[in-house]
């Protein structure tokens, strides 16, 4: 482990042919999918319990998502872990702040909203993640030449897998995104950071700080949100330094950038298709597709043809010579960064997806929400029920959690919720969770 997965991660097999590349692939799926028919009761009856001896066989798989992940949790995963029991750890850990450490000391358990629908729950072993920071390092397109990294990673949760990272050449040092921009500003030029690594929101708050950072960054990385084109050059600008994304999810490791600032598809750890919204093939670049994944490398919670929410463009080929397919751009949605106004008068950001985990972790009751946030600290939050009508306490509750959340970074919101019918689009356009915006009373009004 080490040096020799990093190695293994920034050589591979990008210099394979397609058609090596495409064998590789299907010998990793078949021993994946035998082991699975073998420990997965979800698995043993597909295919009519046999293995899978074509690609033929393979693409007669049915297409997996999140409802069907976790109604058959139990069945899934060849571990035998409960979802029941998982789900209670997973809650315990957001509601605790606590996400180090393992389940059952053995699994890293990921929470996940995704774009629609309820949390979802991923499994990996602990093998796997302390070599999940070497996809990271080795796929993130950083040079060997700013070695030592002395990195500052944000991002809403720490794990385990990423404090194993540190030694003599990477000091990796994380903040979370909720931290205050002038606790970060003094822990870069304290540390003299050369690597900043953020999701792009996190970025944007730094821009008008600029001048008060006195380290130098070598290199930007940017993950968890959509990088547009032009916002990766306001980048470059504001902060002289090389930009670069790669594109992760509680799904697999997708895709990383090259030396040429590309986002390659990592072959060797994740098999995609594409679809259109008809569910037929796209293979073309310059076409949008619904990303359908299938991890290689995680046999603790094999997913086989998992469709994830996400679109995406592909693009002919890549200077870099690698076979590897590459990602013009991810279709996609930022959402936006969240103002509120403290107690003591200061303005304090809160990200979306910390907002969502307070949301979904309360009952899994919630279908879907939506939150537009209007003007001062004025927030509505729409959701609907499977239930359809809940309780009034219900509700309350609710209310009582998120204020208690809130009350944490000294913010008092003037919080409104309402019951109503959430419609998620059905083509390949973008449910938007989050709004920030001059409130439209009616629509606050859905619901009372």
């Amino acid at each position: 482990m080490g040096i020799f997965d990093y190695v293994r991660l920034k050589i591979g097999f990008r210099f394979y042919s397609r058609r090596q590349i495409q064998a590789y692939q299907f010998k990793t799926i078949q021993r994946n999918f035998a082991l699975a028919q073998a420990k997965a009761p979800y698995y043993e009856a597909l295919n009519d319990g046999k293995g899978l001896l074509s690609w033929g066989d393979f693409f007669r798989l049915p297409i997996m998502d999140k409802n069907i992940l976790m109604n058959h949790f139990d069945e899934i995963n060849t571990v035998g872990l409960k979802r029941t029991e998982v789900e209670a750890f997973a809650c315990d850990k957001e509601t605790r702040k606590d996400y180090t450490g393992y389940y059952k000391d053995r699994y890293v358990v990921g929470l996940s909203s995704g774009t629609s629908g309820n949390k979802g729950l991923y499994l990996t072993d602990k093998a796997l993640t302390k070599k999940l920071p070497f996809v990271f390092l080795a796929r993130s397109g950083l040079s060997l030449k700013y070695l030592p990294f002395k990195i500052m990673f944000c991002l809403r949760v720490f794990s385990q897998g990423f404090a194993d990272i540190n030694s003599p050449l990477i000091k990796l040092n994380y903040v979370s995104t909720m931290t205050p921009i002038d606790h970060v500003i003094r822990e870069i030029n304290r540390q003299k950071i050369n690597i900043l690594m953020a999701p792009p929101s996190f970025v944007r708050l730094l821009i008008s700080h600029r001048e008060e950072i006195k380290s130098t960054f070598s290199c930007i990385v940017c993950y968890a949100e959509v990088l547009t084109k032009e916002e990766k050059e306001k980048f470059k600008t504001f902060f002289h330094c090389q930009v670069i994304e790669i594109y992760q999810a509680s799904e697999g490791q997708i895709a990383s950038a090259c030396k040429e600032g590309n986002l390659h598809i990592n072959e060797d750890l994740v098999f995609v298709e594409m679809m259109d919204e008809k569910g037929q093939v796209v293979d073309q670049s310059g076409v949008p597709g619904q990303l359908v994944v299938t991890n290689l490398v995680n046999t603790i919670q094999p997913l086989f043809r998992y469709r994830m929410n996400d679109w995406v463009v592909l693009k002919d080929s890549c200077p870099c010579g690698s076979h590897y397919r590459v990602l013009d751009h991810i279709i996609g949605r930022q959402d936006d960064v969240m103002m509120f106004m403290t107690n003591d008068h200061r303005l304090q950001h809160v990200f979306p997806d910390l907002i969502s985990r307070w949301i979904i972790t309360y009952s899994n009751d919630i279908r879907e929400f939506k939150v537009i946030q209007s003007e001062a600290n004025g927030m509505g939050l729409m959701i609907d029920c499977l239930s359809g009508m809940p309780s009034e306490s219900f509700v309350e509750g609710l209310y009582d959690r998120l204020v208690k959340e809130f009350s944490a970074f000294d913010i008092q919101p003037q919080l409104k919720i309402f019951v109503t019918q959430i419609t998620i689009p059905q083509d390949n356009s973008k449910y938007k969770r989050f709004e920030v915006r001059k409130a439209d009373h009616h629509e606050l009004d859905l619901g009372s």
